[in-house]
Protein backbone atom coordinates (compact mmCIF):
# COMPACT_ATOMS: atom_id res chain seq x y z
CA UNK A 1 0.00 0.00 0.00
CA UNK A 2 1.45 3.36 -1.04
CA UNK A 3 2.03 6.29 1.30
CA UNK A 4 -0.48 9.05 0.53
CA UNK A 5 0.74 12.62 0.06
CA UNK A 6 -1.52 14.34 2.55
CA UNK A 7 -3.22 13.38 5.79
CA UNK A 8 -5.34 15.35 8.25
CA UNK A 9 -3.65 13.60 11.22
CA UNK A 10 -6.92 12.65 12.88
CA UNK A 11 -6.26 10.56 15.97
CA UNK A 12 -8.43 9.02 18.69
CA UNK A 13 -8.89 12.36 20.47
CA UNK A 14 -10.43 13.93 17.38
CA UNK A 15 -12.63 10.90 16.78
CA UNK A 16 -13.85 10.89 20.37
CA UNK A 17 -14.73 14.59 20.22
CA UNK A 18 -16.79 14.12 17.05
CA UNK A 19 -18.50 10.97 18.35
CA UNK A 20 -19.42 12.70 21.60
CA UNK A 21 -20.99 15.49 19.60
CA UNK A 22 -23.00 12.95 17.59
CA UNK A 23 -24.12 11.03 20.68
CA UNK A 24 -25.30 14.26 22.30
CA UNK A 25 -27.19 15.03 19.06
CA UNK A 26 -25.80 18.56 19.07
CA UNK A 27 -24.31 18.81 15.60
CA UNK A 28 -25.39 22.31 14.52
CA UNK A 29 -23.75 25.60 15.55
CA UNK A 30 -23.78 25.93 19.33
CA UNK A 31 -21.58 25.52 22.39
CA UNK A 32 -18.65 23.85 20.63
CA UNK A 33 -18.56 26.61 18.02
CA UNK A 34 -18.17 29.12 20.87
CA UNK A 35 -15.52 26.97 22.57
CA UNK A 36 -13.53 26.84 19.35
CA UNK A 37 -13.74 30.62 18.99
CA UNK A 38 -12.50 31.10 22.56
CA UNK A 39 -9.63 28.71 21.94
CA UNK A 40 -8.65 30.62 18.80
CA UNK A 41 -8.69 33.88 20.77
CA UNK A 42 -6.49 32.39 23.48
CA UNK A 43 -4.01 30.70 21.15
CA UNK A 44 -3.52 33.60 18.74
CA UNK A 45 -3.98 36.27 21.44
CA UNK A 46 -6.54 38.22 19.42
CA UNK A 47 -9.56 40.36 20.27
CA UNK A 48 -12.24 38.27 18.61
CA UNK A 49 -13.17 35.65 16.02
CA UNK A 50 -16.14 33.99 14.35
CA UNK A 51 -16.25 30.39 13.06
CA UNK A 52 -17.90 30.07 9.64
CA UNK A 53 -18.80 27.35 7.16
CA UNK A 54 -16.26 28.28 4.47
CA UNK A 55 -13.17 30.39 3.79
CA UNK A 56 -15.15 32.21 1.10
CA UNK A 57 -17.65 33.40 3.72
CA UNK A 58 -14.77 34.53 5.92
CA UNK A 59 -13.34 36.63 3.08
CA UNK A 60 -16.76 38.06 2.27
CA UNK A 61 -17.30 39.28 5.83
CA UNK A 62 -13.73 40.52 6.25
CA UNK A 63 -14.17 42.76 3.22
CA UNK A 64 -17.59 43.88 4.46
CA UNK A 65 -16.16 44.75 7.89
CA UNK A 66 -13.46 46.82 6.18
CA UNK A 67 -16.14 48.74 4.30
CA UNK A 68 -14.50 47.87 0.99
CA UNK A 69 -16.34 49.43 -1.94
CA UNK A 70 -17.77 47.00 -4.47
CA UNK A 71 -15.71 46.58 -7.65
CA UNK A 72 -12.54 47.43 -5.72
CA UNK A 73 -9.41 45.49 -6.61
CA UNK A 74 -8.45 42.73 -4.16
CA UNK A 75 -4.83 41.61 -4.57
CA UNK A 76 -4.22 37.86 -4.40
CA UNK A 77 -1.10 35.75 -4.88
CA UNK A 78 -0.94 33.68 -8.05
CA UNK A 79 0.02 30.72 -5.84
CA UNK A 80 -2.97 31.18 -3.53
CA UNK A 81 -5.76 28.57 -3.80
CA UNK A 82 -8.16 29.23 -6.63
CA UNK A 83 -11.13 29.63 -4.26
CA UNK A 84 -9.78 33.11 -3.47
CA UNK A 85 -10.16 34.25 -7.07
CA UNK A 86 -13.73 32.94 -7.28
CA UNK A 87 -14.68 34.28 -3.83
CA UNK A 88 -13.45 37.78 -4.67
CA UNK A 89 -15.66 37.85 -7.78
CA UNK A 90 -18.65 36.30 -6.00
CA UNK A 91 -18.41 38.96 -3.28
CA UNK A 92 -18.58 41.73 -5.90
CA UNK A 93 -14.91 42.68 -6.22
CA UNK A 94 -12.16 42.37 -8.82
CA UNK A 95 -9.18 40.06 -8.32
CA UNK A 96 -5.77 41.56 -9.01
CA UNK A 97 -3.42 38.59 -9.38
CA UNK A 98 0.18 39.10 -8.25
CA UNK A 99 3.31 37.18 -9.20
CA UNK A 100 5.65 35.88 -6.48
CA UNK A 101 9.30 35.73 -5.54
CA UNK A 102 10.74 32.33 -6.54
CA UNK A 103 12.85 32.01 -3.43
CA UNK A 104 10.07 32.62 -0.88
CA UNK A 105 6.87 31.69 -2.78
CA UNK A 106 5.43 34.99 -1.51
CA UNK A 107 4.52 38.36 -2.99
CA UNK A 108 6.99 41.16 -2.28
CA UNK A 109 6.60 44.83 -1.41
CA UNK A 110 7.56 45.81 -4.96
CA UNK A 111 5.01 43.42 -6.45
CA UNK A 112 2.27 44.73 -4.14
CA UNK A 113 3.05 48.36 -5.01
CA UNK A 114 2.72 47.43 -8.68
CA UNK A 115 -0.60 45.77 -7.86
CA UNK A 116 -1.82 49.00 -6.27
CA UNK A 117 -1.05 50.80 -9.52
CA UNK A 118 -3.27 48.23 -11.24
CA UNK A 119 -6.18 49.00 -8.93
CA UNK A 120 -5.46 46.89 -5.86
CA UNK A 121 -7.00 48.32 -2.68
CA UNK A 122 -6.79 45.37 -0.26
CA UNK A 123 -4.09 42.70 0.00
CA UNK A 124 -5.23 39.15 0.71
CA UNK A 125 -1.89 37.72 1.83
CA UNK A 126 -1.64 33.95 1.39
CA UNK A 127 1.23 32.67 3.55
CA UNK A 128 2.11 29.94 1.09
CA UNK A 129 3.56 26.67 2.41
CA UNK A 130 3.74 28.13 5.93
CA UNK A 131 6.20 30.94 5.17
CA UNK A 132 5.94 34.50 6.50
CA UNK A 133 7.26 37.71 4.93
CA UNK A 134 8.82 40.69 6.66
CA UNK A 135 5.44 42.11 7.60
CA UNK A 136 6.79 45.53 8.53
CA UNK A 137 7.41 46.31 4.85
CA UNK A 138 3.81 45.52 3.90
CA UNK A 139 2.21 47.34 6.80
CA UNK A 140 4.16 50.48 5.85
CA UNK A 141 2.44 50.53 2.45
CA UNK A 142 -0.73 51.69 4.17
CA UNK A 143 -3.38 49.39 2.67
CA UNK A 144 -5.51 46.82 4.57
CA UNK A 145 -3.93 43.36 4.79
CA UNK A 146 -6.01 40.23 5.31
CA UNK A 147 -3.85 37.25 6.23
CA UNK A 148 -4.66 33.75 5.03
CA UNK A 149 -3.02 31.53 7.65
CA UNK A 150 -4.53 28.26 6.46
CA UNK A 151 -1.03 26.90 5.78
CA UNK A 152 0.91 28.98 8.32
CA UNK A 153 -0.97 28.62 11.61
CA UNK A 154 1.64 28.28 14.33
CA UNK A 155 4.32 30.29 12.50
CA UNK A 156 5.81 33.29 14.31
CA UNK A 157 7.65 36.51 13.51
CA UNK A 158 9.26 38.51 16.30
CA UNK A 159 7.37 36.16 18.64
CA UNK A 160 4.02 37.27 17.19
CA UNK A 161 1.90 34.51 15.74
CA UNK A 162 0.77 34.38 12.14
CA UNK A 163 -2.75 35.74 12.13
CA UNK A 164 -2.01 38.76 14.29
CA UNK A 165 -0.41 41.02 11.67
CA UNK A 166 -3.31 41.85 9.37
CA UNK A 167 -6.50 43.76 10.08
CA UNK A 168 -8.24 40.40 9.70
CA UNK A 169 -7.02 36.83 9.28
CA UNK A 170 -8.59 33.74 7.77
CA UNK A 171 -7.81 30.36 9.31
CA UNK A 172 -9.05 27.80 6.81
CA UNK A 173 -10.25 24.44 8.14
CA UNK A 174 -10.55 22.57 4.86
CA UNK A 175 -9.32 19.01 4.31
CA UNK A 176 -5.73 19.85 3.34
CA UNK A 177 -5.24 22.92 5.53
CA UNK A 178 -2.75 22.70 8.39
CA UNK A 179 -5.78 22.38 10.70
CA UNK A 180 -8.94 20.71 9.52
CA UNK A 181 -12.55 20.54 10.60
CA UNK A 182 -13.58 18.77 7.43
CA UNK A 183 -14.47 22.23 6.10
CA UNK A 184 -14.98 25.79 7.30
CA UNK A 185 -12.87 28.71 8.48
CA UNK A 186 -12.36 31.04 11.42
CA UNK A 187 -12.31 34.77 10.69
CA UNK A 188 -10.00 36.47 13.18
CA UNK A 189 -9.92 40.13 14.26
CA UNK A 190 -6.61 40.76 16.08
CA UNK A 191 -7.50 44.23 17.38
CA UNK A 192 -10.52 45.48 19.35
CA UNK A 193 -11.42 48.17 16.83
CA UNK A 194 -11.86 45.69 13.97
CA UNK A 195 -13.55 43.15 16.24
CA UNK A 196 -16.19 45.70 17.24
CA UNK A 197 -17.17 46.08 13.57
CA UNK A 198 -16.97 42.37 12.83
CA UNK A 199 -18.99 41.46 15.92
CA UNK A 200 -21.87 43.64 14.75
CA UNK A 201 -21.91 41.55 11.57
CA UNK A 202 -21.38 38.22 13.36
CA UNK A 203 -24.30 38.85 15.72
CA UNK A 204 -26.70 38.93 12.77
CA UNK A 205 -25.42 35.88 10.89
CA UNK A 206 -27.89 33.07 10.17
CA UNK A 207 -27.05 29.69 11.66
CA UNK A 208 -26.57 28.29 8.15
CA UNK A 209 -23.36 30.34 7.84
CA UNK A 210 -21.87 29.41 11.22
CA UNK A 211 -19.57 26.42 11.66
CA UNK A 212 -21.55 23.42 13.01
CA UNK A 213 -20.53 21.90 16.34
CA UNK A 214 -19.58 18.60 14.71
CA UNK A 215 -16.91 20.42 12.68
CA UNK A 216 -15.99 22.67 15.60
CA UNK A 217 -15.32 19.62 17.78
CA UNK A 218 -12.73 18.35 15.31
CA UNK A 219 -11.11 21.77 14.86
CA UNK A 220 -10.96 22.30 18.65
CA UNK A 221 -8.79 19.21 19.15
CA UNK A 222 -6.71 19.94 16.05
CA UNK A 223 -5.80 23.38 17.39
CA UNK A 224 -5.11 21.95 20.84
CA UNK A 225 -2.63 19.50 19.28
CA UNK A 226 -1.10 21.99 16.82
CA UNK A 227 2.14 22.72 18.67
CA UNK A 228 2.83 19.03 19.39
CA UNK A 229 2.21 18.08 15.77
CA UNK A 230 4.37 20.96 14.58
CA UNK A 231 7.37 19.63 16.52
CA UNK A 232 7.00 16.27 14.79
CA UNK A 233 6.72 17.93 11.37
CA UNK A 234 9.84 20.03 12.02
CA UNK A 235 11.90 16.94 12.90
CA UNK A 236 10.72 15.19 9.75
CA UNK A 237 11.47 18.23 7.61
CA UNK A 238 15.02 18.45 8.94
CA UNK A 239 15.61 14.80 8.06
CA UNK A 240 14.14 15.32 4.58
CA UNK A 241 16.33 18.37 3.98
CA UNK A 242 19.48 16.43 4.88
CA UNK A 243 18.53 13.69 2.45
CA UNK A 244 17.57 16.07 -0.34
CA UNK A 245 20.97 17.78 -0.11
CA UNK A 246 22.56 14.51 -1.23
CA UNK A 247 20.69 14.70 -4.53
CA UNK A 248 20.21 17.20 -7.33
CA UNK A 249 17.14 19.15 -6.16
CA UNK A 250 16.24 21.66 -3.46
CA UNK A 251 13.30 22.71 -1.36
CA UNK A 252 12.11 26.15 -0.21
CA UNK A 253 13.65 27.50 2.99
CA UNK A 254 12.72 30.33 5.36
CA UNK A 255 14.38 33.59 4.28
CA UNK A 256 13.40 35.90 7.17
CA UNK A 257 15.83 35.79 10.11
CA UNK A 258 13.27 36.80 12.74
CA UNK A 259 10.56 34.41 11.50
CA UNK A 260 9.85 30.75 12.27
CA UNK A 261 7.75 29.24 9.52
CA UNK A 262 5.15 26.52 9.98
CA UNK A 263 5.91 23.16 8.39
CA UNK A 264 2.94 22.70 6.11
CA UNK A 265 4.40 20.40 3.45
CA UNK A 266 7.65 19.39 1.79
CA UNK A 267 7.82 20.88 -1.71
CA UNK A 268 10.70 19.81 -3.94
CA UNK A 269 11.65 22.21 -6.73
CA UNK A 270 12.49 20.14 -9.80
CA UNK A 271 14.60 20.97 -12.83
CA UNK A 272 13.80 17.95 -14.96
CA UNK A 273 10.66 16.11 -16.05
CA UNK A 274 8.16 16.06 -13.19
CA UNK A 275 6.64 12.81 -14.50
CA UNK A 276 9.94 10.95 -14.09
CA UNK A 277 10.08 11.90 -10.39
CA UNK A 278 6.40 11.07 -9.83
CA UNK A 279 6.84 7.63 -11.41
CA UNK A 280 10.06 6.95 -9.52
CA UNK A 281 8.47 7.76 -6.16
CA UNK A 282 5.40 5.69 -6.99
CA UNK A 283 7.60 2.67 -7.74
CA UNK A 284 8.80 3.09 -4.15
CA UNK A 285 5.14 3.18 -2.98
CA UNK A 286 5.24 6.92 -2.27
CA UNK A 287 2.52 9.14 -3.69
CA UNK A 288 3.37 12.74 -4.59
CA UNK A 289 1.26 15.71 -5.64
CA UNK A 290 1.87 18.83 -7.66
CA UNK A 291 2.32 21.47 -4.96
CA UNK A 292 0.29 24.16 -6.64
CA UNK A 293 -2.30 22.15 -8.57
CA UNK A 294 -5.10 24.05 -6.79
CA UNK A 295 -3.51 27.49 -7.22
CA UNK A 296 -4.93 30.40 -9.17
CA UNK A 297 -2.11 30.39 -11.71
CA UNK A 298 -2.42 26.65 -12.35
CA UNK A 299 -6.20 26.41 -12.44
CA UNK A 300 -6.51 29.47 -14.72
CA UNK A 301 -3.42 28.99 -16.86
CA UNK A 302 -5.58 28.65 -19.97
CA UNK A 303 -7.83 31.61 -19.17
CA UNK A 304 -7.72 35.01 -20.86
CA UNK A 305 -6.89 36.85 -17.61
CA UNK A 306 -3.86 39.00 -18.44
CA UNK A 307 -2.93 39.20 -14.75
CA UNK A 308 -2.65 35.42 -14.55
CA UNK A 309 -0.69 35.00 -17.78
CA UNK A 310 1.82 37.64 -16.65
CA UNK A 311 2.73 35.70 -13.48
CA UNK A 312 5.74 34.01 -15.06
CA UNK A 313 7.53 33.00 -11.86
CA UNK A 314 4.41 31.59 -10.22
CA UNK A 315 3.58 29.66 -13.40
CA UNK A 316 7.07 28.19 -13.51
CA UNK A 317 6.84 27.08 -9.87
CA UNK A 318 3.40 25.57 -10.40
CA UNK A 319 4.79 23.31 -13.14
CA UNK A 320 7.91 22.06 -11.32
CA UNK A 321 7.12 21.79 -7.60
CA UNK A 322 6.18 18.44 -6.14
CA UNK A 323 4.95 17.72 -2.59
CA UNK A 324 6.22 14.63 -0.76
CA UNK A 325 4.35 13.16 2.24
CA UNK A 326 5.06 14.96 5.52
CA UNK A 327 2.62 14.64 8.40
CA UNK A 328 2.76 13.36 12.01
CA UNK A 329 0.88 10.12 11.39
CA UNK A 330 3.58 8.82 9.04
CA UNK A 331 5.67 7.31 11.81
CA UNK A 332 9.43 6.74 11.83
CA UNK A 333 9.66 3.83 9.39
CA UNK A 334 7.72 5.55 6.62
CA UNK A 335 9.44 8.92 7.08
CA UNK A 336 12.85 7.21 6.88
CA UNK A 337 11.75 5.51 3.66
CA UNK A 338 10.69 8.85 2.15
CA UNK A 339 13.97 10.47 3.21
CA UNK A 340 15.93 7.75 1.40
CA UNK A 341 13.93 8.25 -1.77
CA UNK A 342 14.50 12.02 -1.63
CA UNK A 343 18.26 11.45 -1.74
CA UNK A 344 18.06 9.40 -4.94
CA UNK A 345 15.50 11.26 -7.07
CA UNK A 346 16.20 11.04 -10.82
Amino acid sequence: MSIQTYSSTIRRKEMDAVLTCMVDEKTGPGELNLRLVQQVKDYFKVAGAVALRSPALALKYALAALGTEKESGIMVSALAPDWQYSAVIDAGYKPVVLDVDEETLLVTEEIVRDGIKRGGRVLLFHETAGFLPDFSTFLEIGIPVIEDISQSAGATEDEKKAGSFGVFSILGLEQNDILTAGGGAVLIAPQTREWTVLKSIADTLPSTEKLPDINSALAFIQLKELDRNELIRKEMREAYCRSLMQGRYKTINEKIDNAVSAVYSFPVVLTGDIKDVVDYALRKDIETSETFKDSIVYCRRKSDDADVSSCIKAMSLSLRCLDFPLYPRLGNAQSVKIAKVLSTLP
